[in-house]
């Protein structure tokens, strides 16, 4: 009857354990076994020092080491926290798909409808992102999505598309069809006249990256931008 008791004990503990581990944040579940798992095996690896087994206090200590330092055991990884994608939110509109990393803060976007069907927000340039925010202009929950996902893989875009779109004279969608022809965009980019010099477009991008070069708290998408620009023009200077 004793034994009875026991196992049923036991058995009800493990189910509280588990409805507890069910509720515990996973970074601290992770964290938590990281160093239970460590510690044990560091306890063995002297244990087996004590008792003069050598062979096994090295395997414990190599264990213990990898753990505690570096996290990993074996191909496992205790900083591995995501779970089969549980800490992933996934947002879906008529024209877009996104899914937000919330232990990364990663956000990335894929197009699901129109002509861009089937690519992802990373690969489309500056001109083909114009004509998605034309396209999709009438559907106010993907144009929410795309500037979300613009705000946090393309900083500065809004400032960047303003300036062009200024800079030019021209607005709508004449702008956006000068973005078609990279020379002329990177022109516009580095406000100089077709057929500046190599001196006169290494001053500009100098100039201009003073002001938004990323570690001075600029952009960083305007700065690739400069410097898309300045590398585009010299390299065709030098072929003339």
């Amino acid at each position: 009857m004793s034994w009875i008791l026991i196992v049923g004990f036991g058995l009800l503990l493990a189910l509280w354990l588990f409805q507890a581990l069910r509720k515990m944040d996973r970074r601290v579940l992770m964290r938590s076994l990281r160093w239970i798992v460590g510690g044990v095996a560091a306890l063995a690896a002297l244990t087996g020092l004590l008792l003069r087994r050598i062979d096994i206090a090295m395997i414990l200590g190599a264990v213990a080491a990898s753990v505690l330092l570096r996290g990993r055991l074996g191909q496992f990884s205790f900083d591995q926290v995501s779970g089969g994608g549980g800490n992933i939110s996934k947002v879906r509109s008529r024209f877009l798909a996104m899914e937000l990393d919330h232990d990364t803060g990663e956000l990335s976007g894929r197009v699901v409808d129109g002509q861009f069907a089937g690519w992802d927000l990373m690969d489309l340039d500056e001109y083909e992102t114009r004509t998605l925010i034309i396209e999709i202009r009438h559907d106010a929950e993907s144009v929410n999505l795309l500037e979300s996902w613009l705000d946090t893989n393309r900083a500065g875009w809004r400032e960047y598309f303003a300036e062009q779109e200024a800079g030019g004279g021209q607005a709508g969608e004449t702008s956006f069809g000068d973005a078609a022809d990279p020379v002329a965009e990177a022109y516009a980019v580095l406000g100089l006249k077709p057929g500046a010099s190599p001196e006169e477009i290494r001053a500009a991008h100098r100039e201009l990256m003073k002001a938004v070069h990323p570690d001075r708290g600029g952009s960083e998408f305007l700065a690739v931008k400069i410097n898309e620009a300045r590398d585009l023009l010299l390299e065709r200077a030098g072929r003339d």
